[in-house]
């Protein structure tokens, strides 16, 4: 009903159907669909298109006359809304109202998917704090001994403890108690009397029967050929078993004997199920790594694959700007290259981890890691860490955070700077390479690749080759080896020679991988610190060649103390020596 200024009713009867407000548009933007009424009339909207809901094929004048008064109204040309009548019954909200509503419902709708998507890149951080913390668990050691299978014999049914208290069924245990006299004085005549206890007497006595007659059942069926028949199976299966116990664990020690003995395929195979075990924590992010053993330098050299660069966000947000348009926010590039190496750095240490928990027999020398970025689109993989550790080096460092693996910070959420990042720390106290920036395909140059079955000493690293160029002039009579400077390239080192031995005395060595011809200014700088370090020989080893001026330099009195050995003289010492080929390159 309408009422004019006055508080009295003008006699015009108006309905005014609800329109489409807030939620109404929200919901259906967002797909809902409009829920029907009885009658034909859509929640929120009348059947008809009608009063209120501005212009449409049946508008406001469906049913009224040319002046839009309703049926019951007196006076179609009744007085118009004036300044103390309210526009009430008509049903208008005008153009400026409805865009008004319009562009708060717009507003909405992006604030409420701004907030959607912002929430979906805060779930990606969360699931990338997640694998930070469990990539850090320590892993199990998946030595030998803790391959070892157990066999636990299974008693025979009928063998165990159930048949152990199988007897025969006792009177005493199933019969009922005797009920309380009334009487203190009365004799056993008046509890026989007893209408329930005579009741439970019966039924204690059907019960021991029956429990008899099965007993006596048993008995009897223990020695008939069907249970014979089942112990037989029962006694094969078992023995079955502990054969196959049995031949496991002695393969297991054939693995072992062959493991200790350095040969290739027992060291790969123990190290690969070291490393596949250690990525249990972390199943939902495939990192496989494989592994190579070079037994000329009893170096591994470990392959991993690295996560692809999308698993960390590239954006922190979402966010509505005041015109309404939603704009993502970035992260900044360093902090996301840097979130990327934290990942990385962890997945080295565990894959180091592995191969050092599991080599307790101490086989390894050192172990060569690198990290490779496999990108389809890309023609060969990109290298982005690369770790050259020697045993020693190993031993040193602790290659997990101890404590709690992960640990959230106030101040700077679920991320670290890359030079406070601890597992960085500690990758990078074990000399490694790592790419400044992933995301800008940075690649680093790897240590050793564990390509060709018999290397070059140019496919060892640093480590490989000090640890060759030592087996080799140990073997040969130099004790008390000591490493000066050692680089990519070669070492300088200190040994003394036992008397008696092909090799006595004091002497300094400058052993290279040269792919130029050695020099006689390199002989004179030898000669030099032959004279500093007060040794009595020097011996200068290249895989590469002398020059003539050198051959002619060492004939000389005045350097007949130098001595030389070049490329085919260390393959030469590694066959006599090591028993092991050198492939020639330099």
């Amino acid at each position: 009903m309408q009422y004019p200024a006055d508080g009295q009713s003008d006699g015009t009867a108006t309905v005014q159907f609800p329109r489409p407000g807030f939620l109404a548009s929200v919901f259906r933007d967002l797909g809902a669909e409009e829920e029907q009424e009885p009658g034909g009339v859509v929640a929120g909207r009348p059947s008809g298109g009608t009063a209120g809901d501005g212009p449409s094929g049946d508008g406001p004048a469906a049913g009224r006359g040319p002046t839009g008064a309703g049926p019951s109204d007196p006076d179609p040309a009744g007085p118009g809304p004036g300044p103390g009548r309210a526009d009430h019954g008509t049903g208008h909200s005008g153009p400026a109202e409805a865009d008004q509503d319009e562009a708060v419902a717009a507003h909405a709708r992006a604030a409420a998917l701004t907030h959607h998507r912002t929430r979906t890149v805060q779930a990606e951080h969360d699931r990338l704090a997640d694998l930070l913390r469990r990539a850090a668990l320590p892993v199990s050691a998946m030595d030998f001994e803790s391959q070892l299978r157990h066999y636990q014999p299974r008693p025979y049914p009928a063998d165990g403890p159930v048949a152990a208290e199988d007897s025969e069924p006792r009177w005493e245990d199933y019969a009922p108690a005797e009920p309380p006299a009334a009487d203190p004085d009365s004799g056993p005549s008046r509890r026989l009397l007893d209408s329930g206890y005579q009741r439970e007497l019966a039924q204690a006595r059907l019960t021991h029967q029956r429990a008899l007659r099965e007993w006596r059942t048993r008995r009897a069926e223990a020695g008939s050929p069907a249970a014979d028949e089942s112990r037989r199976a029962h006694e094969a299966a078992e023995e079955a078993r502990a054969r196959a116990v049995r031949e496991y664990n002695e393969s297991l020690e054939e693995c072992r004997r062959a493991y200790r003995l350095a040969e290739p395929a027992a060291v790969e195979s123990l190290l690969e199920r070291a490393l596949a075990a250690a990525e249990t924590a972390t199943q939902d992010l495939p990192a496989p790594c494989r592994a190579v053993f070079r037994p000329l330098t009893r170096t591994a050299v470990l392959d991993l694959d690295l996560p692809p660069l999308d698993l960390v966000p590239s954006l922190t947000g979402y966010r509505l700007d005041p015109d309404g348009d939603m704009r993502p926010v970035p992260r900044p590039p360093a902090d996301r290259a840097t979130d990327y190496l934290r990942l990385v750095a962890r997945l080295a240490l565990r894959a180091l981890q592995a191969a050092d928990a599991v080599d307790t027999d101490e086989i390894l020398a050192g172990v060569v890691l690198n990290g490779w970025l496999r990108d389809p689109a890309a023609a060969e993989p990109l290298c982005l860490v690369s770790v050259d550790a020697d045993r020693d080096a190993l031993a040193r460092t602790r290659l997990l955070p101890p404590g709690t693996p992960y640990e959230e910070r106030d101040d700077e959420g679920v991320y670290a700077d890359a030079e406070q990042d601890e597992a960085l720390v500690r990758l990078r106290q074990l000399g490694a390479a790592v790419t400044p920036d992933p995301y800008d395909r940075a690649g680093v140059q790897p240590a050793a690749r564990a390509g060709a079955t018999v290397p070059a000493a140019s496919d060892l690293s640093a480590n490989e080759f000090a640890q060759l160029v030592r087996d080799l002039l140990t073997r040969g009579g130099i004790a008390q080896w000591s490493v000066r400077l050692r680089g990519p390239a070669g070492l300088v080192a200190t040994g003394e020679g036992a008397p008696g031995t092909a090799l006595p005395g004091r002497w300094v060595v400058w052993a290279s991988r040269d792919t130029a011809s050695v020099g006689a200014e390199q002989i004179e700088t030898l000669a030099e610190a032959v004279g500093e370090e007060s040794a009595e020989r020097g011996l200068r080893l290249t895989t590469g060649r002398f020059t003539e001026e050198v051959l002619d330099l060492t004939a000389e009195e005045s350097h007949r103390h130098i001595h030389l050995i070049d490329g085919d003289g260390v393959r030469e010492l590694a066959h006599t020596h090591l028993g092991l080929p050198l492939a020639t390159g330099g």
